[in-house]
Parts: C-alpha cells; structure tokens; sequence
C-alpha cells in the first residue's frame, strides 16, 4: 500500500508539474503576468521597473494594445518623450478607439511643438486631428476639453484656452488637476490674482497630476513672495519627508534668494536624512556643478561612487565631471566600466566620443559617436559631440548638420547653437550667425553671449547701429563681464575710432585681466597705428598683471616676430608653450622664430615636441613637412603630410602640401590629381592650391587644363595682392610650351627671370628660351 501511494503521489506530481509547465509556456500567462508585475511597479512609482515588464509583454505579444498603452505610460512618467510617443501610436493601430491614447498623444504633440521661435504648425496639425476626433466622439468628457486647452493655449490664445478648461471643470467640478490647468493658463494670461486662487482650489481638491503645492511655490518665487512659497514647500516636505522633489525645490527656492549657504547647508541635510533615495543623495554633487564650483562637484560625486559603486547614474555623472576637469584617464577607466557592461549604452558611448575629441582622436571619435546614435537617434548631445568631432576633420557641412539636428531635438541646447554661431562665423555667413546668436539670445536673454555674437554679426555687415546696441546690452545684462565692453572695442576699431577702442578694451581687461582677446583686440589698435613698441608695452603690462596666461605669451611673441626680434621671440613663445602644452600655435610659432634666426634643427625638434604633446593636431604634421621639403627631405615631408591626412582627413593644406611632393618624387600621379582636388575644394582662393592642381595637370599631360589653372592661380594671387609669383609664371610657360603656343611661353619665362633673376629653376628657364628662339 505505501508503495502504491508512493506511486500515486509521483504521478499527481508528475501531472501537476506538466501543468505548471504547459501554463509557464502559454504566452497569454506570461504576457499577463509581466503586465500585472508591470501594474504594481507603477503603483508604487517604479516606473523604471514597469518599464521593464510591460515591455516583457509587449515582446510576448506584440499586438497587446493595454501593455502598449501602459508602457505609454511609464515613459511619461520617467520623461521619455520619444518612446512614450512610439507606444501611443503603437497602442492607437492596435485600437483606434482608445480615446485615452489620443488625449495622451494630443498632449504629447502640443508639449513637443513648443521650440525657441514659438510652435511648430506642422506638429500642432497631427495635435488637431486628435483633439477634432475627441470632439465628435467625446464632447462631454472633460479630458477632451482640457486636451483643447492645452492646443489653444500653446498657440497663446488665452481667452479660448480658460473657456475649455472651464467647460471642463463644468463637467467635472471636483477635480483638482483642471483647477491646476487654468492656473498655469492664467498665469500665462497675466490674471495673478485669479491664478493663484485657481492653485488654491487645485490644493483643496487634492490635484494629482502635479504636486499644486510645489506649482503655487513657484508661482509666489516667481513674484518674488519667497515667505509664501518656502510655506508651500515645507508643507509638502511635511506631509511627505522622504520626498526628494520637495527638497530640491527648497533648495532652488534659496537659490533664488541669494541663499548659497543656506542651500549647501540644506541639501548636505537632505544627504544624511535621505541616503537611499539616489535623487536626494546626488543633490549636493548637482549643486557643487550648478554653482560652478568644478572641483568640489568632482570631490563629492568620488564620494558618492565610492558609497554607491553600482548607481549607474553617479557613474555617468562622475565621468563627465572628469571629462570636464581634463581626467580623461580616469574617466576612460570609469567609463569602460560602464561598458564592459552595458556595451550599447548610448550615454557612455557618447563619453567616450568626447573623451576621444579631447585626445584629438577625431576619426575614431565619429565612429564611436555614429555607433551611439545607432543606439539613440534622439540623444541630442551625441549630435552635438558628432559636429564637434566632425568640425575637427575638416567636415564642416556636416558637423552644421549635426548640431542643427540636435538643436531640433533639444531647442535649449545653446552649446549646439553657439556652435552653429561660430560655425556661420567660420563660413563668413553672417546672416547664419545672426540667426543662431538670436537663438542663444532668446534662450539665455540675461546672458551677455548671445548678444555680443549678434553684434559682431552686424559689425561683419558694417551694420554699425544694431551692432553697438547690441553690444551695449551685453554691457546692461552682465555688466561685470568683459564680452560687452570687448565687443564695444571691436566696433569703435571698425570704425577706426582708436581711443574709444583702446578705452573699452581696458574696460574689458579689467573686468577679466585674462582676457586674451581684450589683450589682442587692444594690441591690435596699436598695431593699427603703427605704433609697435604700445603693443609690446601692453602685452608685457598684462603679463605683469596675470603672468601665468600661455595666450598672452604667444600675443608678446608675435608682434616680436613681426619686428623679425627672433630671439626675444623665441623667448615668449618658449614661455607660452611651458604653460599650456595643447597651444599648438605657440608651437608653431616658436618653430617660426627659431627658422628665422637659422636654427632649423631646434624647430623640427620644437614642432615634434609639440606633437608629441598633441598628438591628435595635424597643423604641427604640416609644419613639420614643410620644414622638412625646405631641406629637401622629400621622404620624411611625405610621411608628415601624411599623417596629418590620417588625423585629419580631407585638410586642404596637407593635400595640397602632399600632393606636390607626391609628383617631385615620381609617385601616382592620380593620387596626386586626387589630393589636389581636394584641396581645391576646401581652399578654392588659394593660389598656392590651383598652381598644385595645375601642375598635376601639367605632369598628366592635360595641359590645357594646367594652363586654365596657372592663369587662374595668377589672377587669385593679384586679387589677394599677393607678389607676383615666379614660379606660376615658370609653371604656365612650360604649359605653353608644351601645347605649342611659344611667344606665350616665352612672355612667361622672360617674366620669371625680370621677377627673380636668381630663380631656382634660372639654368632650365634660359634652356627653354634658347630652345624657343631656336
């Protein structure tokens, strides 16, 4: 018998397993149990951890619209737009009558048509299409008004917007979070008392969608009622004292207030009182970078890795703290960690991009960057580290088309837009530049930068009055920072006003005695004047002023190179490279001063030592060739050519540089012809280029094209008045001579002997006229 019921028992177990089996393979059990998983973690506000689940499901199952709708959900809760609008659509093929996802993507739409000029029409369309259709289906719910106030009140009609929120409270006259709609509609309108009674009602009736104590809070700090809205805000940190949002809106609050001490002092307590909420204990560490106060931010964020080694969040932000502080070392290591675990984390992949730009590894870093948008097309500040890794390969089209598309994904990213400033600045499209500087300036107007940009755009278009407006409320909303007064003294040197210009530059070294380029700007106005011996007297002023500035050196040593005082030069410039190793101009500099007092050996040394301290700049690359094709080492110039190429490919004077040395050393001449376009393209004012281009030419035996380019070179070179060049006219000649047009070979060769008697090519220049004659 006990062997029977031990048999039985197996077999009831044996059954029971099957089943339990057959139940965890059933794809309706699992979608389900991840989607219930998913329902508690949100309830519970783990929407990171709903994510998670309600994603299990939507993989089991694909056409699962309330998995969809709810992951929806979860990504708006944790702020990820994009994805959250990607499930909503999701959810509306799946079920077209789930009126709910239309308000949700009617909502979704309107928040992200706002940008820095205003809305964007094309967005608020889609918006329209779903507030028409909650209209005719739904006209008496009370969403459906309020998604209408929220399409009419971005578009600022005022007057309307209230209207629908008031039908909707009509409808609905106890709910809290409509009251809180037409606060905020009401403060826009300009109606404070009758919005802060609306935050008053949202407050009674419990609004849930937003905290209506922390919103009033900020509503009284806007107006400057700090007593008022610290009240608010305590009360909140009472109801709840493991709230973390409440405390940093306290913090902000005596921010506001001029606090500093009192902030530090509080979110130091908000450490201690909330150390396993990872929001609170990263509040000093945001505060310490926020305040600009670099080394403290990296101090407290080491303290915090140290405490909380597997807060992925602190990682990120340790290592671009790091980036920041120039600890790329570290940061590489910190950020390899990141991933070796999560290879395809687009944050840290974006890290190490930045950290490659500052290496100068800028082919690598576009890689890695073109890796991490394959990750994350939407990650703004990966499109703008790709414009910037681009902008050093000579890509400038396409670093614009970088930062303008993260400009699109992030319209507050004023590094992006600063960048499309500079850039329109490089490209002398002012106009370009005008339009960016005005960005920056409607996003930061109690800025000085966006304004002294959009100055010296109209100083470029001698558009002299807006520019010194401009200028002007540089100097009105930051009236302690050197921009507007510097600005102030490019204009008055524009306009050859000097004195006034000597004086705003002064103004401006006051305000910043490191300013190099107040210290440039002044110089300059000496310079103008012809007045050397004021330049020296100002660069040697300042340094006393501020002797640990490597720009400054470099300013003394270039006016000593212009007055040919190698020595003296050499000294400056030596100073100016001790001081910052990456100055790779001083670097060039100096190898300049030291070729001119014949000491070409110490200037190779100078300009090896300057890339082996910048090992990712390919100008010292060229330099090098070119002191090495003076000496006539052709073979060690090809190379230095060459790896600038590698470094930056695609640079107008390294293919130039090596295309010429390709044909005086006998290599393919249609890798030469390539190069030469190359440099045509990038450099197409340049003399020196189209007499490369043509000589290509000439040694393929296309000699008409050699001539169009010799000619050419010779009227850009009188257009830049340039000297007339010898060598372009030896070069044309031969080019005539070879396609059979001799008195105009010989007009060009006889021009080179009148030019240069001594001519390098002299001997072969006599052979040719002998034989012409002959």
């Amino acid at each position: 018998m006990k062997i029977a019921c031990y048999l039985r028992l197996v077999l009831v177990l044996s059954v029971l397993a099957a089943l339990l089996t057959a139940c965890s393979r059933d794809p309706n059990v699992r979608k389900q149990k991840y989607f219930e998983s998913g329902k508690r973690y949100s309830a519970a506000g783990k929407y990171r951890e709903a994510v998670i689940q309600f994603r299990n499901a939507t993989q089991v199952d694909g056409t699962f619209a309330p998995a969809h709708y709810e992951l929806a959900q979860a990504y708006l809760k944790i702020q990820d737009f994009p994805h959250a609008y990607s499930e909503l659509s999701r959810t509306l093929e799946l079920q077209p009558d789930n009126y709910k996802a239309h308000g949700d993507i009617a909502n979704l739409i309107i928040l992200g048509s706002r940008n820095s000029t205003g809305v964007n029409l094309e967005q608020l369309k889609a918006a329209q299409e779903h507030a028409d259709l909650l209209l005719e289906k739904q006209p008496n719910d009370p969403d459906t008004h309020m998604v209408m106030a929220n399409f009419l009140g971005v578009q600022q009609k005022h007057t309307q917007a209230i209207a629908e929120i008031q039908k909707a409270i009509a409808l609905a006259p106890d709910r809290g979070d409509s009251y809180l709609n037409l606060a905020l509609l009401q403060v826009n309108a300009n109606q404070p008392e009758a919005a802060e009674a609306s935050f008053k009602k949202a407050i009674a009736l419990n609004a849930t969608g937003a905290n209506p104590h922390l919103a009033l809070a900020s509503f009284y700090q806007a107006r400057r009622r700090y007593p008022d809205a610290e009240q608010q805000v305590q009360l909140v940190i009472a109801a709840n004292p493991k709230d973390a949002e409440s405390r940093a809106s306290l913090a902000r609050l005596y921010m506001a207030e001029g606090k500093k001490a009192e902030a530090e002092q509080f979110l130091q307590q908000v450490k201690r009182d909330l150390s396993d909420d990872p929001l609170a204990y990263r509040m000093l560490g945001d505060f310490y970078y926020g305040t600009g106060d670099l080394e403290r931010a990296v101090s407290e964020y080491q303290s915090l890795y140290k405490d909380h080694p597997k807060d992925v969040d602190i990682q990120k932000n340790y290592v671009q703290l790091l980036i920041l502080k120039g600890e790329l070392d570290e940061a590489g290591k910190l950020n390899d960690e990141i991933l070796k675990s999560r290879p395809k984390d687009d944050e840290a992949l974006t890290y190490r991009g930045e950290i490659q730009i500052r290496r100068g590894k800028f082919s690598e870093a576009v890689k890695t960057l073109q890796s991490a948008l394959g990750n994350n097309r939407d990650n703004a500040v990966t499109h703008y580290q790709l414009g910037l890794a681009l902008s050093q390969t000579a890509e400038l089209d396409r670093a614009g088309a970088e930062w303008r598309e993260a400009v699109r994904l992030n319209p507050a990213m004023i590094d992006a837009q600063r960048s499309l400033a500079a850039l329109s600045l490089q490209k002398s499209d002012m106009a370009g530049m005008e339009q960016a500087a005005t960005e920056m300036i409607k996003l930061q107007p109690a800025a000085p930068d966006g304004y002294a940009m959009r100055a010296l755009s109209f100083m470029s278009r001698n558009r002299f009055p807006p520019a010194e407006q401009d200028a002007r409320k540089a100097i009105e909303v930051a009236p302690q920072a050197a921009t507007g007064y510097l600005q102030m003294g490019n204009l008055r040197a524009m306009q050859h006003q000097f004195s006034e210009s000597e004086s705003w530059y002064r103004q401006a070294l006051s305000r910043d005695p490191k300013s190099g380029d107040a210290l440039r700007g002044l110089m300059n106005v000496y310079l103008a004047q012809k007045q050397i011996d004021k330049a020296l007297a100002a660069a040697n002023a300042q340094i006393a002023i501020s002797p640990d500035i490597s720009v400054f050196y470099d300013l003394l040593g270039s006016v000593l190179l212009q007055k040919k005082d190698y020595a003296a030069a050499e000294t400056a410039l030596k100073k100016a490279v001790d001081l910052d190793k990456n100055n790779t101009g001083s670097f060039i500099k100096l190898g300049q001063a030291q070729i001119g007092r014949g000491a070409l050996d110490e200037a190779l040394a100078t300009y090896k030592s300057g890339s082996s301290s910048n090992p990712g700049d390919s100008s010292l690359y060229i330099v090098c060739g070119e002191l090495y094709e003076t000496r006539h080492d052709l073979e060690n110039a090809k190379a230095a050519y060459q790896t600038a190429l590698q470094l930056k490919p695609g640079d107008a004077v390294a293919s130039n540089n090596l295309a010429y040395v390709l044909l005086e050393t006998g290599a393919n001449a249609d890798m030469a012809l390539q190069l030469a376009q190359t440099a045509r393209r990038g450099l197409p004012s340049s003399s020196n280029v189209a007499d490369t281009l043509g000589w290509v030419f000439y040694k393929k035996g296309v000699y008409r094209s050699a001539i169009d380019m010799f000619q050419e070179a010779i009227k850009i070179a009188a257009k830049n008045k340039e000297p007339d060049n010898a060598t372009y006219h030896y070069h044309l000649a031969l080019a005539y001579a070879k396609s059979e047009q001799p008195i105009l070979a010989r007009q060009h060769f006889e021009r080179v002997l009148k030019l240069d008697p001594k001519y390098s090519d002299a001997d072969d220049v006599r052979k040719q006229l002998a034989q012409l004659k002959s």
